[in-house]
């Protein structure tokens, strides 16, 4: 079931990156985000929890974008680690990060998604050192 979780993520960010939307269809009614990144950052649960985070997390950016570099199966986790280009919104400062998301799979849903700002947090999250 592990390389059917990876192409769940995978087309989930292919209907994100096409659509500026989650892939609804895949993403389970009561999924929770938890955001690793941003300070204090409360609970985030349902479709409207998971539009709130984004709209929370995307508006420190004037502009970003997230360039896939690796989908790594964690079993019923995955880890997608891309790379982020962004502008601040008030700064106007030039960020380029490794920045990684833990999605969670049941049953073909991503039930949880986390969100870390580097690779090594992210692996250790599912049990994988480097």
């Amino acid at each position: 079931m592990s390389q059917a979780n990876v192409e769940i993520v995978q087309q989930s960010f292919a209907v994100w990156g096409e659509t500026g939307e989650p892939d609804w269809s895949t993403m389970h009614e009561e999924a929770e985000v938890h955001d690793h990144d941003i300070m204090d950052a409360g609970e985030y649960r349902g479709r409207s929890g998971v539009e709130r985070w984004l709209e929370d997390w995307s508006s420190a950016w004037l502009e970003f974008s997230m360039d896939p570099e690796e989908f790594i199966d964690a079993g019923e986790r995955v880890v997608f680690l891309f790379r982020m280009t962004a502008t601040g919104r008030g700064s106007g400062v030039k960020v380029e990060r490794q920045d990684a998301m833990v999605f969670e799979v049941r049953d073909g849903m991503v039930v949880r998604l986390d969100y870390y700002n580097n690779r090594q947090q992210a692996l250790e999250a599912v049990g994988l050192q480097e």
